[in-house]
């Protein structure tokens, strides 16, 4: 496994539309591990593959916070939300594509989710919580959608700005 680099805003792959998974092959499954390995790492409780640049539908969450518990690592191929609830949550979201910037975005405070897992066998999962956040937020990724994009204009060009100044550091060093 590898622990692949992550985009950072601006970028434009970040605001593409991911293209759907066909057959999911050992490559996929071994790029759902890297994704994984990168996650974890970071550390993050989401990954979408556009945010290491690979525009496919795939994505990672291990939402498992408590200490000590054991972790629960899911790769979604395809997800799509089938439902969503009319009841709304608020939580502080952060992205590993936008570092130490964070935002309190309105989402479902539940949704259904169907997905395809690395062995190809099709999956409908109801999340709620922070697990409904991170899918949600995850699977905005994969259709060229960020967090700050639910955000004033003016909040997101400062944060915008933050992040060019960011990549032009890390550039430099």
């Amino acid at each position: 496994m590898t622990i692949r680099p992550i985009l950072i805003h601006p970028d434009p792959r970040l605001k593409t539309v991911a293209e759907p998974v066909g057959e999911i092959t050992a490559e996929l499954r071994a790029l759902a591990d890297d994704m994984l390995e990168t996650m974890y790492d970071a550390p993050g409780i989401g990954l979408a593959a556009p945010q290491i640049g690979v525009l496919k539908r795939l994505l990672v969450m291990d939402c498992i916070k408590e200490e000590g518990a054991a972790p629960r690592p899911m790769a979604l191929f395809n997800p799509e939300i089938i439902w969503a609830s009319d009841d709304m949550n608020t939580y502080e979201e952060g992205c590993l594509s936008i570092p130490e910037q964070y935002a309190e975005v309105d989402r479902p405070a539940e949704v259904q989710v169907r997905w395809i897992d690395p062995s190809g066998a099709q999956h409908e999962e109801h999340f709620k919580g922070l697990w409904a956040t991170c899918v949600q937020h995850e699977i905005d990724h994969l259709n060229g959608k960020l967090f700050i994009d639910y955000l004033k204009p003016m909040k997101r060009q400062m944060i915008t700005r933050k992040m060019v100044k960011l990549k032009r550091e890390r550039a430099r060093a």
